[in-house]
């Protein structure tokens, strides 16, 4: 027991008070520590409040203020050319029809509303549930990537501010809201809301405007449900969604609305699925509206500020600068309107795009001929399929990208077939073995086309073309297959979309979405440049190598467009043409040879042009003749030498990651450099990604050359000898050399005019001449298929009472000639080495009954040919060979005191 305590119960009571006055002191320690906290946060908060009041002043202080004739007057826009000077038109808002908020009926407003800003009555110019979701997807997508305007902030942006999507401008945004709300009614933000809103190309503005432009209707109480929906879906994208334009796009559209609609209690749903039936053309009227020069490019140009800007060009006072070249669309103009080029008939259309490679800029337009209203865009509007103009882009450029294919890559043109099995073949139904990328894309070759697109594989493919701006795969509601890598898309591609893509080539492989405007300028002083940044969409050894491949194209010696070339100017490009399916074919009569789509889109270094030609609807027509085939390559030509006039013409720079090759022209997989014994015209130059070049040299002449030495040392030449034997009183004669296939033929002339072929095509062997006019020359000469020739002569001696006998042998070459008697030395021999025209003979004869072979016998005769040794005797009767082509030759019938027997 300690001393300091009495008892235990002292301890523990000590103990006790202890541990309370320690709980205690901690208490008091964490309750100050908290204190600060929240005195920091709370001081924090006054900093960041007043912070942020005093910032959110300073961004509105500038702000315009709400001013009544800005809301509800008009002020026109100006539109430049690219001088900046001329003004293209000055766009206004005479022709909107202005409706009171009564005269609108309750569904068009409901359709609007259900589709902008479902809580438009419910707040007060700002809705915040919408700005929470619109923040969740910024930081996710990046700042602008999805707005929470309310009906009333469009109102705001249309009328006072710039479209910038800036913190700024988005705060004023906010804060005139508010300040709108507070002046007017719910009813009033409406009506100026439905008659600012633009709908369509046309200058279509305002809900009146829009019904009678696209239904006739006047009245807007005439209008039907699913019009209404229609008509609330344009204003998020006019020309996506167009009706007239995209039908497809169209119905999702209008199906959406309604479905908003019927979710937010505006309709049954019964109303909704029954509007939904109803087809989305059924009740457009055609467009009348009157077009004016230039409209086809300034109404591209009123949808790209649109686009890019939300700006009310009607009625929002801007100056719009543009692309235009005046002298450039001035001439497209002409030609589609049959002064430059003479076209097939009324019905027979083209669209085309003239675009600077360097900036990206649409200097023309082509939107289709005889225009008299405004329409379809067949430059811009129709997606028609590529056919073999895609080649270059999802085959062949992936292929040099990816794989760093040279312009030599050897490629086998054989019977192939899509990873389905389903069979492809060439436009031509043959194949041609081995060829090169260049040659298979200068003849449009499907196979090897295919071939490159699997190489590269399909995921690069699609990465490599929507890097040069085409809708592919989901973004085009279509599946990236196979069959895209010849053209065969579903939904297909525009002019300006292919003239894009070209550019690129021609850009060094940069690529810049074209563009038909460069700034706007707003009332207000504000300047917002609108051209887009090139980016690079391919690696420069790309871009000039595919460029230099589609050179090809358009030159010697299997170009398919070598009828576009023009002097002087350095052009690459690509044919295309798509086919009617066996339905289309069967519905509307369309001959074997008649093609749905035929396009030319070529560049030089300066421009790209694209040509697409064919029918708006099959039931048109079709091209079929070659005039008509031909004119997407004339009207390239037709305007590309227009727009070149007076340009630099320059060429295509070749990089210095590209290395030029002297290579021996393709015949296997390899890719080898030229032999010694390589003849010039096997030995071409091809492009080659630096580091890739070959380093082997060919021996396929080199072996080649070689088997011809040796079998030239096996084969023996061929040999002919004649003497005469005073004993028999006979010529004889003898030929041999060559090898197992060596055919000889002997022919004899005298110089006392018999002539005869002692030997046709035969084998080795020998034959006599008996009794040979004394003192006669007889002449022999003899020709091989492989051995070459040689000639003999020989001189009959007289009777001994006249000359001595001369029973020299003559060796070929040894003998002497007479210059008289036309023998021939054997480098002179006509027939060396090649098949005559004698029909071959009847077989051996009877060397006891000198028999002779039918006369007439002709060189198709059906007669089995002769075994080899075995050749007959000539429509003369002249001498042959027996049955092992030695000796015992054919003599012609004698008595028998001349007979003599055969060496």
């Amino acid at each position: 027991m300690s001393d300091n305590y009495r008892s235990r119960e002292e301890r523990r009571r000590a103990m006790n008070d202890n541990k309370q006055t320690n709980k205690s002191q901690g208490n008091k320690k964490k309750g100050g520590i908290f204190r600060k906290i929240v005195a920091a946060v709370f001081i924090l908060g006054i900093i960041g409040l007043i912070a942020g009041v005093g910032t959110f002043f300073a961004l509105i202080s500038d702000a315009p203020k709400v001013d009544d004739s800005v809301l509800k007057d008009s002020f026109s826009s100006k539109i430049y050319a690219n001088d900046g000077k001329t003004v293209l038109k000055e766009v206004g808002g005479e022709k909107r029809t202005y409706v009171q908020y009564d005269e609108i009926p309750q569904t068009v407003k409901n359709a609007f509303i259900a589709t902008e800003d479902v809580r438009f009555y419910k707040h007060h110019g700002i809705d915040f549930y919408r700005i929470g979701g619109a923040v969740v997807a910024n930081f996710k997508e990046g700042f602008g990537s999805e707005g929470a305007s309310t009906i009333t902030q469009q109102v705001v942006k249309n009328s006072f501010l710039s479209p910038e999507k800036t913190v700024k401008r988005k705060v004023q945004e906010m804060w005139l809201s508010y300040q709108l709300e507070r002046k007017y009614s719910k009813q009033q933000i409406l009506e100026m809301y439905l008659n600012k809103i633009y709908f369509s190309t046309g200058e279509v503005y305002g809900i009146a405007k829009a019904a009678e432009t696209f239904y006739g209707v006047t009245d807007l109480n005439d209008l039907t449900i699913d019009q209404a929906a229609m008509l609330a879906g344009l204003p998020k994208a006019p020309s996506t969604y167009n009706p007239y334009k995209n039908p497809e796009n169209a119905t999702k559209r209008r199906n959406t609305v309604l479905n908003l609609m019927a979710k937010n209690g505006f309709i049954t749903q019964a109303e909704a699925d029954k509007a939904k039936q109803v087809d989305v053309q059924a009740n457009l009227v055609e467009q009348n509206e009157k077009t004016s020069k230039y409209d086809v490019f300034i109404d591209q140009v009123i949808e790209e500020v649109q686009e890019k800007t939300d700006a009310n060009v009607s009625s929002s006072g801007l100056e719009i600068y543009t692309t235009l070249d005046v002298d450039a669309q001035d001439y497209v103009d002409q030609l589609m309107n049959n002064k430059i080029v003479t076209f097939p008939n009324d019905k027979f259309q083209a669209g085309l795009v003239v675009l600077n490679n360097e900036t990206g800029a649409v200097e023309a337009i082509g939107g289709g001929r005889n225009r008299v209203a405004r329409g379809l865009n067949f430059a811009t509007d129709i997606e028609r399929q590529p056919g073999s103009t895609i080649k270059p882009v999802l085959d062949y450029g992936p292929a040099v990208e990816y794989l760093k294919w040279s312009t030599a890559e050897p490629i086998k043109d054989e019977p192939h077939q899509y990873s389905n099995g389903t069979q492809i073949r060439n436009y031509s139904r043959n194949y041609k073995g081995w060829v090169s990328a260049r040659e298979a894309l200068g003849r449009s070759l499907n196979i090897p086309a295919l071939k490159a697109f699997q190489a590269v594989g399909a995921d690069k493919a699609q990465e490599f073309g929507e890097g040069l701006g085409l809708e592919l795969g989901e973004s085009s509601g279509e599946k990236f297959a196979e069959a895209f890598s010849i053209g065969g898309f579903t939904k297909g591609v525009t002019p300006m979309e292919l003239a894009g893509a070209y550019s690129a080539f021609a850009n060094e492989g940069m690529f810049t979405k074209p563009y038909t405007v460069t700034k706007v300028k707003f009332s207000d002083g504000t300047e917002l440049d609108l051209s887009p940044k090139p980016k690079r969409a391919m690696q420069d050894y790309t871009a000039f190598m595919v460029t230099d491949m589609m050179k090809s194209v358009v030159e010697a010696p299997y170009g398919t467009a070598r009828a576009v070339r023009v002097p002087g100017l350095d052009i690459a490009g690509k044919t295309g043409t798509s086919n009617f399916s066996a339905k289309e074919k069967a519905s509307f009569n369309i001959p074997e040879g008649g093609v749905k789509d035929v396009w030319f889109s070529g560049f030089t270094p300066k421009y790209t042009v694209s040509v697409w030609t064919g029918y708006e609807k099959n039931s048109d027509g079709y091209i079929y003749s070659e005039n008509e085939k031909a004119m997407a390559k004339n009207i390239f030509k037709q305007v590309i030498t227009h727009v070149s006039q007076g340009e630099e013409k320059g060429s295509f720079k070749q990089p210095d990651s590209v290395v030029k090759r002297a290579v021996e022209k393709v015949s296997s997989k390899d890719v080898k450099k030229p032999s010694g014994a390589t003849p010039k015209d096997s030995i071409t130059y091809e492009y080659f990604v630096r580091g890739t070049e070959p380093t082997k040299v060919s021996q396929v002449f080199v072996e080649k050359e070689k088997e011809k030495e040796e079998k030239e040392e096996k084969e023996e030449k061929a040999k002919l000898t004649a003497s005469f034997s005073e004993g028999s009183n006979a010529i004889n004669v003898n030929w041999s050399g060559g090898d197992d296939e060596t055919e000889f033929t002997v022919n004899m002339t005298s110089s006392d005019g018999v002539s005869q072929t002692l030997a046709d095509k035969g084998s080795a062997g020998s034959t006599s001449i008996p009794s040979p006019t004394p003192g006669a020359t007889y002449s022999f000469i003899l020709s091989t298929n492989n051995a070459g020739s040689a000639s003999a002569s020989v001189k009959v001696p007289q009777t001994a009472e006249e000359e001595p006998e001369d029973d020299s042998e003559s060796e070929p070459g040894d003998e002497e000639q007479n210059p008289d008697e036309g023998t021939r030395p054997e480098d002179e021999n006509e027939n060396d080495g090649e098949e005559t025209d004698q029909p071959d003979s009847e077989g051996p004869q009877n060397p006891d009954q000198g028999q002779q072979p039918d006369q007439g016998e002709t060189e198709n005769s059906s007669e089995p040919p002769s075994q080899p040794g075995n050749n007959g005797n000539n429509g003369n009767g002249n001498n042959g060979t027996n049955g092992n082509g030695q000796g015992n030759n054919q003599q012609p019938p004698a008595t028998p005191d001349q007979q003599t027997e055969n060496e």
